[in-house]
C-alpha cells in the first residue's frame, strides 16, 4: 500500500509539473495603468485634523463649509492644506501620522491638486509580521520557520504563476488545481518532512481539493452564480474582460479551502501514526475506528472555523441585513451572499469527506499490529 501510495503521489507531481509547464503564461503579464502620466503620491505628515462632518439626514439644516479634512507637510515640498478625507477617517487620525497624498497636475497651473490617499500603515503593519515570526519562531522553534517558508512559496506560486495565468485567459479550475497542487506538495513536506505520515496528508489533501472542486463546480453551475457579486469582480470585468468569472469563482472555492484542509489532513495523519504508537497491538480496523473518533471532533471544531471566519470579514454585511429586516432565505438569493455560502459550504464538504479518506490511508499504510509474542500480525495493509 505505502509502495501505491507513493507511486500515485510521484505520477501527481509530474502531471503538475506539466500543468505548470502548460498553463504558464506566454508573452507580458496584462497590465492596466493604476494612474494618468504625471500624477505622483507624495508621502507627508498630518500636520492639523479637522472635525468630523455630522451625518446627513432629511432634517440636516446646519452643515459646515469645511469638515473631514487635513492639513499635511510633505516630505519633498511645502504644506497642503484643507485635503478632504473620506467620513470617519478624521474620527481615527492624529497629529504626527504618516499619510499618503496622490498629486494631479493642473493644466495652466504651477501647482497640482491634491487628493487624499490614506494613512502609510506600512510600519505597524511590518511591526506585527516581526511580532509573528518572533512567536512562531519561539513556540514552534524549526518546523515553524519551515512553515513559514513554505507560506513564502505559497505566495510565489499564487503572485508569479496562479494570478498571471488567470490574467491570461486559462481555465480557473485547471490553474487552482495545478497551483494548489504544488503548494501542498512543498508546503507540507517542507514543514512536517519527508516521510509516508506526511504523504498520507498529501494525498488526503488533494482527494479533499479534489472534492471539493467537484462540489464547487455544481453548486456554481445550479445556483446559477456568475462571479460577479462584489464590486472589485465589477471592476476587474472592465479591466480584463477575457477572464472568465465563474472560472475565476471556482479558483476561489478551493483555495479557500486549502489551509483548512491541510490542517485536518495533517492532523488525522499523526493520529493514525501516534495511536499505532501507543497501542502497538491494535489491528488496523482499531486504528481507523479510534482515527475517525478524533476526526470527527476536529471536523466539529473546523466547521466552527470556517463559519466564524467568513462572519468575522462579514459583520457590516450582516449588519445591513439586520437593519433591512430581510427574510433570510431572500438574503441567501443575493449574489454576493449566495457566492459566500457556495464558497463556505463546498469548502467544508470537501473537508468533511477529506477525514475519513485521509484516515482510511493512513490506516492502510502505518506499520502493521505486533502480536502478545512480539511478531508482526498478517494483516493486508488496507485492509480497514
Amino acid at each position: 500500500m505505502t509502495r501505491l501510495l507513493l507511486g500515485l503521489l510521484a505520477l501527481t507531481a509530474i502531471a503538475t509539473l506539466v500543468g505548470v509547464v502548460v498553463l504558464w503564461p506566454d508573452g507580458e503579464r496584462p497590465t492596466t495603468p493604476y494612474s494618468a502620466d504625471g500624477v505622483t503620491y507624495p508621502d507627508g505628515e498630518v500636520l492639523r485634523v479637522g472635525e468630523a462632518c455630522p451625518v446627513v439626514t432629511q432634517d440636516s439644516t446646519d452643515f459646515p463649509e469645511i469638515c473631514d479634512d487635513v492639513d499635511v507637510r510633505l516630505d519633498d515640498a511645502g504644506t497642503v492644506d484643507g485635503v478632504r478625507v473620506r467620513p470617519g477617517v478624521v474620527d481615527v487620525l492624529q497629529v504626527g501620522d504618516r499619510v499618503t497624498l496622490v498629486a494631479v497636475p493642473q493644466q495652466g497651473a504651477d501647482e497640482p491638486s491634491y487628493g487624499w490617499v490614506g494613512v502609510d500603515r506600512k510600519p505597524p503593519l511590518g511591526w506585527l509580521a516581526l511580532v509573528f515570526l518572533l512567536v512562531v519562531a519561539v513556540i514552534a522553534r524549526v518546523r515553524g520557520l519551515l512553515a513559514i517558508l513554505g507560506l513564502g512559496f505559497a505566495g510565489t506560486v499564487i503572485g508569479w504563476f496562479m494570478l498571471p495565468a488567470l490574467l491570461a485567459g486559462s481555465s480557473g479550475l485547471a490553474v487552482a488545481l495545478v497551483g494548489s497542487t504544488a503548494i501542498m506538495f512543498v508546503v507540507l513536506y517542507l514543514a512536517h518532512g519527508p516521510s509516508v505520515r506526511t504523504s498520507t496528508a498529501l494525498a488526503g489533501t488533494l482527494i479533499g481539493l479534489a472534492i471539493t472542486a467537484g462540489v464547487g463546480l455544481v453548486a456554481i453551475h445550479t445556483a446559477r452564480l456568475s462571479g460577479l457579486g462584489d464590486e472589485s469582480s465589477l471592476l476587474l470585468r472592465n479591466q480584463a474582460d477575457q477572464l472568465d468569472f465563474r472560472g475565476l469563482l471556482t479558483c476561489a472555492v478551493i483555495v479557500a479551502g486549502l489551509g483548512v484542509l491541510n490542517d485536518v489532513t495533517i492532523t488525522q495523519s499523526s493520529s493514525v501514526w501516534e495511536l499505532r504508537q501507543a497501542a502497538p497491538h491494535l489491528s488496523r480496523r482499531a486504528i481507523f475506528t479510534s482515527g475517525m473518533r478524533i476526526g470527527r471532533d476536529h471536523i466539529a471544531s473546523t466547521i466552527y472555523t470556517i463559519v466564524f471566519a467568513y462572519a468575522g470579514t462579514a459583520v457590516a454585511t450582516m449588519l445591513l441585513i439586520s437593519l433591512y429586516d430581510r427574510p433570510l432565505i431572500d438574503v441567501l438569493s443575493d449574489e454576493a451572499i449566495a457566492e459566500e455560502v457556495a464558497r463556505t459550504l463546498a469548502s467544508a464538504i470537501g473537508l468533511v469527506l477529506a477525514v475519513p479518506v485521509t484516515t482510511a490511508i493512513a490506516a492502510a499504510t502505518v506499520a502493521p499490529a505486533v502480536r502478545p509474542d512480539g511478531s508482526l500480525s498478517d494483516e493486508r495493509a488496507g485492509s480497514v
